[in-house]
């Protein structure tokens, strides 16, 4: 094919579709082969349900909303282009890349072959559409706004909250008491800050998988390996690690503040160093597993 047929191939099909599914002889033909004037971000997935991969629908769903922020949008051009590759429609274009694992983003770029920082480091990054959105500005000089279907989720619940807040103030408006509530307000504050420190506004911000299943082994890591990124169930992990280690600690507040009898006291303060020795040793070696040559354990490794 030449340039022009090649080019004006790739823009009826986005004008369509925002994302080009491709089989085998479509990629070799319209990504692999010169002439090309255009770079193509190419997603390597397995989406069919048999696959059982979590993370590609999670990660296609984001990949969506990015080439939907660039085909809508003013400055789209010919100049790049957004694709996917199945492995069940293109399972030789995996064997011709030598790639065992999904998902995968490449970036094919208009002259050469792809180089190393083509290749989309996910397990660092994560697959959220503003951070696939910088790579691509990064590779290709392209800058796309991205623009999310709105989310009610969040007005709905503000919502909720303050309906709520207002039904209690007015079944209850002789007796304010409880907005005075200690216990209360030091709950609600500890569960933020328990959210906020196992990493919930990073996994915000990134948009990580919930976990890793080598696509080898079946295995399935809820950890991750390196201390620059974390799993969604790292942080539900942690959180609850956490609030072990907190909890130990309140017990052990009231074996020594409480006006309970010695026996009951003494029971607390056993069960509140078990919990604070148990998850800290369990933080501990989560924190050995990502920072490698940390030299320090305590009961585990």
């Amino acid at each position: 094919m030449v340039l022009s047929e090649k080019v004006n191939q790739l823009m009826e099909w986005a004008s369509k579709r925002s994302v080009i599914r491709m089989n085998g002889d479509k990629f070799r033909r319209l990504v692999k082969a010169p002439p090309r004037n255009y770079s193509v971000i190419v997603m390597f997935t397995a989406l069919q349900p048999h696959r059982q991969c979590v993370v590609c629908k999670q990660a296609d769903e984001e990949y969506q909303i990015l080439a939907n922020s660039w085909r809508y949008s003013s400055a789209f051009t010919n100049k790049i282009f957004f694709a996917m590759v199945d492995f069940d429609e293109g399972s030789d274009v995996f064997q011709m890349l030598n790639m065992n694992s999904a998902p995968t983003f490449i970036n094919f770029p208009a002259k050469g072959k792809p180089k190393r920082g083509d290749t989309y480091e996910l397990q660092v990054r994560g697959f959220a559409a503003e951070q696939l959105a910088r790579w691509v500005a990064d590779r290709t000089d392209v800058n796309i706004r991205v623009i999310r279907p709105p989310n009610y989720a969040g007005p709905l619940m503000l919502g909720l909250l303050l309906a709520v807040i207002g039904g209690l103030v007015y079944l209850r408006g002789s007796n304010l008491d409880f907005l005075y509530n200690k216990t209360g307000w030091a709950f609600a504050a500890l569960c933020f800050v328990l959210a906020m420190t196992s990493g919930q506004m990073w996994n915000h911000i990134r948009g990580p998988p919930y976990a890793h299943k080598n696509p080898h082994t079946g295995q399935v890591n809820y950890i991750h390996g390196s201390s620059q990124a974390q799993f969604v169930a790292e942080t539900h992990i942690v959180l609850l690690f956490n609030g072990g280690v907190t909890l130990g600690m309140v017990l052990l507040h009231e074996a020594a503040t409480s006006d309970m009898d010695v026996g009951k006291r003494k029971i607390l303060c056993i069960a509140g160093i078990g919990l604070v020795v148990l998850f800290f040793s369990w933080l501990l070696s989560i924190f050995r597993s990502k920072y490698h040559g940390y030299p320090y354990s305590f009961l585990m490794s």
